[in-house]
Parts: structure tokens; sequence; C-alpha cells
């Protein structure tokens, strides 16, 4: 880390905010980190290296950008408060005059971007608790040059998309998250650490990228399966997928084809079943984008 770099601390997060006239909304799932040493644990767990192109969602006011500049190449951030998003070149102008050159700031909804000005590397960020698991989904749909992502997100989020099959927190973000990569729970963030303060603890969650299980059906096909087996997860798949196939009697067919036992229920699948499912389908093309 760079000496030349300020950190923001609380006073200077409160300070930059009555400054820009901002009042964190819940709409947008504004809390500010206000812990330096927070931000220097986030950007050493992201293992971000000086030739970095990464991507930051919800830079806010600029703790983790100025950590994240510290040590990347590029910072590209995006940012849906048009207040904050005019704001932040000049907080990092003042705060790290020598780094400003490598950040770009991009305002808009991070669920809508489909282009970036270069291709990033890594996804680092502090999302916003109401949109966190879409909004990576997304960008790892989108850009699939992102190889690595450390995201803070709530607790049991966080749990939720780093759970395995047969955990009581696994899910239908558990099993998408596992069609980009190896999910896992990086680490737990206190309440206290953020301006205001959640009701609810953070966690970090990393994904390393993978190719998916397979290739021969679209990722489209495998997340409606997906959708369907958790819509009613405590039923047994044959029942779960009969809207999906058709019938009860089809998605027995299909699941027998796919080598999984019908009275199976969703949670006890990993991405490879579910994949393997959708591929056994007479129909594996989506009809639909699923998320």
């Amino acid at each position: 880390m760079s000496a030349g770099v300020h950190y923001l601390g609380a006073a200077d997060i409160r300070r930059l905010a009555a400054q820009h006239g901002i009042r964190p909304t819940k709409q947008w799932g504004q809390n500010f980190v206000v812990d330096a040493n927070t931000v220097r644990r986030i950007v050493r767990l992201a293992d971000v290296a000086p030739d970095d192109i990464v991507l930051e969602v919800g830079p806010g006011l600029g703790s983790l950008t100025l950590g994240l500049l510290d040590t990347a190449e590029h910072v590209i951030a995006l940012e849906i408060d048009p207040t904050l998003a005019a704001a932040l070149p000049t907080t990092i102008e003042v705060a790290a005059p020598e780094k400003s050159s490598r950040l770009v700031v991009i305002p808009g909804d991070a669920l809508k971007v489909t282009d970036l000005p270069v291709a990033p590397t890594r996804l680092v960020a502090n999302l916003p608790y109401n949109v966190s698991v879409p909004v990576m989904l997304h960008l790892l749909q989108t850009f699939p040059s992102i190889g690595h992502v450390l995201v803070m997100v709530q607790l049991e989020v966080a749990e939720r998309l780093a759970a395995g099959p047969g955990s009581r927190t696994y899910g239908a973000p558990s099993a998408k998250a596992a069609w980009y990569g190896d999910v896992r729970l990086a680490g737990t963030v206190a309440r206290s650490i953020f301006w205001p303060v959640p009701n609810v603890d953070s966690g970090l969650v990393a994904v390393t990228r993978r190719e998916p299980p397979r290739t021969d059906v679209p990722r489209e096909a495998v997340f409606q399966v997906i959708d369907a087996a958790f819509a009613q997860r405590r039923k047994m798949l044959r029942s779960a997928l009969a809207g999906w196939a058709g019938s009860t009697a089809a998605a027995t067919a299909t699941l027998e084809s796919a080598g999984v036992d019908p009275t199976a229920r969703g949670e006890q699948l990993d991405i490879a079943a579910f994949a393997a499912i959708a591929a056994a389908s007479p129909h594996p093309t989506a009809t639909r984008e699923a998320d």
C-alpha cells in the first residue's frame, strides 16, 4: 500500500457527505465503509494485483475505491447516485492525486450496464444489500473477463451464495453462482464499520471463475431448471419440475435420462446435475432470460 494515499475514516465520510448534501438512502442500499483497516483487508483478500482492472459497484464516497487504486492498474467505478458519481473524482484527486488518473467513473445502474471502456479482470465491491445477488450474476454473465470476485454483502446472503448441496441455506442463488465459478465465504464483517450502521452483519464472498459444467446447453435453460426446482423446494423433483417439463411423467423421464433420482429434491443437486437435467430435456433452449 502506498504511503501517498489518504484512506477515509469516519470523520472524512461524514464531512464529505455533508459537503455534497448526501443523505444515505435505503433505496440504493447506501451504507458507507468508515474503517480503513476493513478496506485494506478487502483489497488483500481480493488479491488485487498491479496489472488488474477492477470493477467496483457502488463506490459511494470512495473508501474502497482509494484502497483499490492504491494497488490496481485501473478502477472502473459504477455509481447509480448521480451526486456521488459527480463527487468521486474530486475526492480521489484530493486523497490520492497520483492515482486519480487510474479511475474511470461511470454513472448508471449496474444491473443494466452491458459495455465498459476496458475489460475488467476483477469485481471488488461493497454491494447494495437489496440487489447484491442479481448484480453479481449479471456482471459475471456480461463480462467474462472477470476472473475473480470479492464482494461484501449481507451475511445471510453471503452464506447462501457459498452454501453447497445438502445445506439448509443452499438455494437458487447458490446454484446459479456455482455456474460461473467456485464460491466460498471469505470472511465476515461487523456492522460497526459502516455509516449509517445497518441492522445486519456482512460477509465477504469470493468467486474464482471456471468453465461452466457443460457447454452443450444454454445457461438460461439451466437457470430455468434451477428456478423450477427451488420454487417448490420441499417437493420431489418429479413434482417440482412437472410444470417446467409439461407433466410429472415428462419430468420423471427427463430426470431419469439425466441420471438424477426423480425422488430427490433440488437442494440435493449440484450445478452439474442441474445442467444435466436441462440437457436431457427434449427442448433445452430457454424461452426466457433467467437471471
